[in-house]
């Protein structure tokens, strides 16, 4: 069976693009990374599926929104044994070094930030499928805590629906 050819669109940064461009290069996997530059942006636009950017072209069919397609590579890719044993102690150790260079307490500067919350719901499901996820990550989880803590988000996450991801 032929491999299959991807083709990710997005604007010549990293954003919410990134991500996705780090699960192909951590599996190893070709693809194609069309920057699109700001004055083409008029002309792509109307030949996407939403109009959006980021969007993945898995064999010439369109998949978009920056989460649904990190999914799908992360699962066309069998990444779960990678993630597990290389990806997360990688970026669980760059986390912890953040927050020691910040003081300890938060990611970026003196207060909460969307870093705090962005790295909160990343762990999410890892830290649901395993109690001992973060045991070699003391200060994140000291973090995670923390975050874990704030009355509105502690009575959010207790309340809501379990599921798997």
């Amino acid at each position: 069976m032929p491999m299959a050819s991807y083709k990710l669109h997005y604007f010549d940064v990293r954003g919410r693009a990134e991500l996705s461009r780090y699960l192909f290069l951590a599996a190893g996997r070709d693809f194609e990374d069309n920057r699109i530059p700001q004055d083409g942006w008029s002309n792509v636009k109307p030949t996407l599926v939403y109009g959006q950017v980021p969007v993945l072209e898995v064999d010439g069919k369109q998949l978009a929104q920056s989460n649904a397609i990190a999914r799908f590579l992360a699962r066309e890719f069998e990444m779960g044994k990678n993630l597990a044993e290389v990806v997360y102690p990688k970026f669980l150790g760059y986390f912890e070094k953040q927050l020691e260079n910040n003081g300890g307490k938060y990611l970026v500067g003196s207060g909460l930030t969307v870093a705090d919350l962005s790295v909160y719901a990343v762990l999410d499901t890892a830290v649901q499928k395993s109690e001992t996820f973060l045991e070699k990550n003391e200060k994140l989880r000291a973090h995670r805590d923390m975050v874990g803590a704030i009355p509105k988000i502690q009575e959010y996450v207790s309340n809501r629906k379990k599921t798997d991801i």
